[in-house]
């Protein structure tokens, strides 16, 4: 794969492209007073370095449309401002080193950089966020070894990509890779598809028919949604992966196999097992590797490179001209916490590219739950007491400021600029109050109902979170994080789930407020 590295400062130039040839990468220089465009058309290079002049009009253009064709560009700048660095990668450079550049590190940079990019053309998975480098670093790890595999991370999220990229890296590559979705198939069929059966073996079965395991000896079986598997199959599994061994429905003998699995979960799977619907030793036989695919919301950073990604692939594929779309409409997918994650993405990228009639996607050309950031799930919510016996606030002014006010991550700063809106003083007049409105969780895309209105001394609900003027914000976040830890019975992944947050942020929060390590179970 060819460096291409522009002689906008020489001096820094020359030295990297010494250091890269001396470690066996191609490379090309090109001056600035060249035809740019042309040369990175003959060279196509997998990898363009600007030495200088990064916020130089052409260079900022010449940038817009690499990002567009998928060509990572790394920048060289004078100084060692974080911030400017910073709006740097913002503009769309992959990587941004200072000069005077330790060369070293600079040319240890670019090949990660084209490694990462060669395993990402195999994967399948695009994207540039840590989360996602650290995906990859565990698939190239784990590639070439024969050991059992568990994916965990929501539906969507690319875990098949995954479980082909473990298989096309590692030296079961030319033989087959047999894919089952496990949760599709009624338990009735299941073992004859996973293991095959005689002919006879049960009424319809006028032949001998071998099951995915035989057909991917000496490959690799991706066993999708493993945790649907019922318990009755669950013991045969587990003795295919301690024996290598078998028996066909209806048959006598063993059969022995060498088959890598591979199995995957859209929700963790010691959470089946809490439940007593998975079988803990199987468990434990099938986690000997994790891989947690994160969710799009947890890599927000990666998003307008997906989305240049479809654009450009979906595009040629429907011989449809696409301008492109605006920042603030990528600023709105960018915020939107995508339930459906890259899947969901892709389907809306695709209408786009369809629908557009070759014009710029704006704002408003996005659908109205983008707009809007997604229906937001909500804790039950009481705002009071203040003073008894005065004037309640109306209902729909109570839904929308607590919808405000507890909408998507929970981030403190939102939280803030929420509360301080000038609709805050509509609600809580300081000479009104003395309600309780009792907010509870709405149906998907609506708001929040009132469920009641009572005087100050009225019972709570049980797991309700109150919010009475005056509260600190924090003090607000610590609230509702600790009712939706109880709500969920202490499982951080649901939970987070709830708030609209990832698992990591909410172990963060937990330490930072320090929140006791108790049982959040209901009483």
């Amino acid at each position: 794969m060819t460096v291409l590295i522009t002689l906008h400062d020489v001096e820094p130039a020359i030295r990297l492209n010494a250091r890269l040839e001396a470690d066996g990468v191609a490379t090309v220089l090109v001056s600035p007073l060249d035809d740019m465009r042309a040369e990175i058309k003959r060279a196509k290079p997998g990898l363009i370095v600007l030495s200088g002049e990064l916020t130089d009009a052409a260079n900022v253009a010449l940038l817009r449309e690499l990002l567009w064709s998928g060509t990572p560009v790394v920048g060289l700048t004078d100084g060692e401002d974080v911030a400017q660095h910073d709006r740097f990668r913002a503009m769309g450079f992959i990587e941004v080193f200072s000069k005077p550049i330790a060369v070293d590190d600079v040319a240890l940079g670019v090949r990660r950089i084209l490694e990462r990019h060669a395993l990402q053309a195999t994967i399948g998975l695009i994207g540039e966020s840590e989360p996602l480098r650290e995906v990859m670093v565990k698939v190239e790890q784990m590639a070439p070894v024969s050991s059992t595999v568990l994916i965990e991370g929501e539906s969507g999220s690319g875990k098949e990509l995954v479980a082909r990229a473990l298989a096309t890296l590692g030296p079961r590559r030319n033989k087959p890779f047999i894919a089952v979705n496990v949760g599709a198939l009624p338990e009735t069929l299941l073992e004859s598809e996973l293991f095959g059966h005689e002919k006879g073996a049960f009424t319809g079965a006028a032949e001998r028919r071998l099951g995915r395991f035989e057909l991917a000896d000496g490959g690799t079986l991706f066993l999708d949604e493993i945790g649907e598997i019922p318990q009755s199959t669950q013991v045969k599994l587990l003795r295919v992966l301690e024996e290598r061994e078998f028996t066909r429905v209806g048959g006598t003998h063993s059969i022995a196999v060498n088959v890598r699995v591979i199995a995957a979960t859209n929700r963790p799977l010691r959470e089946h097992v809490e439940e007593g619907a998975f079988r803990a030793d199987l468990y434990y036989r099938l986690n000997v590797l994790n891989i947690y695919l994160p969710p799009l919301r947890e890599r927000p950073e990666d998003i307008p490179l997906l989305v240049r990604r479809f654009i450009r692939d979906l595009s040629a594929q429907h011989e449809r001209p696409f301008p492109g779309i605006s920042a603030e409409a990528m600023e709105i997918l960018v915020s939107y916490p995508w339930p459906g994650n890259v899947r969901e993405l892709r389907n809306l990228v695709e209408s786009m590219v369809v629908l557009s009639h070759g014009r710029e996607i704006g704002p408003d050309d996005l659908p109205r739950p983008l707009r809007e950031g997604g229906s937001a799930r909500f804790l039950p919510v009481r705002i009071g007491p203040i003073v008894q016996n005065s004037q309640r606030a109306e209902g729909h002014e109570l839904q929308f400021i607590l919808r405000s006010l507890l909408e998507l991550k929970l981030q403190v700063e939102e939280l803030r600029r929420r509360v301080d809106d000038n609709r805050t003083s509509a609600l809580l007049d300081g000479s009104r109050g003395g309600f309780i409105g009792e907010i509870a969780a709405p149906s998907p895309g609506g708001l929040p109902a009132i469920a009641g209105i009572g005087p100050r001394d009225e019972v709570p609900p049980p797991n309700v979170v109150t919010i009475a003027p005056g509260m600190k914000m924090s003090e607000v976040e610590r609230a509702v994080i600790q009712a939706a830890l109880k709500e969920m019975r202490g499982n951080r992944r649901r939970a987070a789930d709830l708030l609209g947050i990832g698992e990591r942020t909410l172990y963060r929060k937990i330490k930072e407020y320090r929140l006791p390590e108790l049982d959040y179970s209901l009483d």
